[in-house]
C-alpha cells in the first residue's frame, strides 16, 4: 500500500500542489492484494465501512477536491462490481444519505512523499491521527475483527 495522488491534470504533483484544490487530484492510497486471499467486494467493504462517502469533497474536517470518495478501477470487471456495489447501497439507504463516491478509470498514481508513507505509524500521536485516525482503526478492527490478520 502507497500513499499518493491520482485523478488530475498536473504531472508528478506535489502535496503543496494538491493541497491547494487546484490539480483535480485525490489524496488517494494504491492498494496491491492477492485476489486469491482477499476479493476485490472485500476491498470494497472495507473502503465503504471505514469513512464517509456520502459526503462530496470532504472527509470530516478536511475540504476540498482532494478528499472526495474516489474508486479508480483498473478494469471493465472492478468498475462493475463498484458501480453494483454502491448501487446496492444506494438502494438499500445504506447510509441514510446517497453514497456520492465517485467510481473513475484510474489515471497515473502519483507516489506521495515520503513523509506520508506510513504516516500513522510515524506520527500516530499526533492530534490529528488521534482524533480522525484512531477512530477509524478501531472502527475498522471492530467491524472487521474475524478478518484482520494479527
Amino acid at each position: 500500500m502507497r500513499s499518493g495522488y491520482e485523478g488530475g491534470s498536473v504531472v508528478n504533483p506535489s502535496y503543496e500542489d494538491v493541497c491547494t484544490g487546484t490539480t483535480g487530484h485525490a489524496e488517494v492510497i494504491e492498494v496491491t492484494y492477492d485476489p486469491a486471499k482477499i476479493k476485490y467486494d472485500e476491498l470494497l467493504e472495507v473502503f465503504w465501512k471505514t469513512h464517509d462517502p456520502t459526503t462530496l469533497n470532504r472527509q470530516g474536517a478536511d475540504v476540498g477536491t482532494q478528499y472526495r470518495s474516489v474508486i479508480f478501477y483498473h478494469n471493465q470487471e472492478q468498475k462493475i462490481i463498484a458501480e453494483q456495489y454502491k448501487k446496492e447501497l444506494n438502494d438499500t439507504k445504506a447510509f441514510g444519505n446517497p453514497v456520492v463516491t465517485a467510481i473513475e478509470k484510474a489515471s497515473p498514481f502519483y507516489v506521495a512523499e515520503n513523509y506520508h508513507q506510513n504516516y500513522f505509524n510515524r506520527n500516530g500521536n499526533q492530534p490529528y491521527c488521534k482524533m480522525v485516525i484512531v477512530p477509524k482503526l478501531d472502527k475498522m478492527e471492530k467491524v472487521f475483527k474475524a478478518k484482520l490478520k494479527r
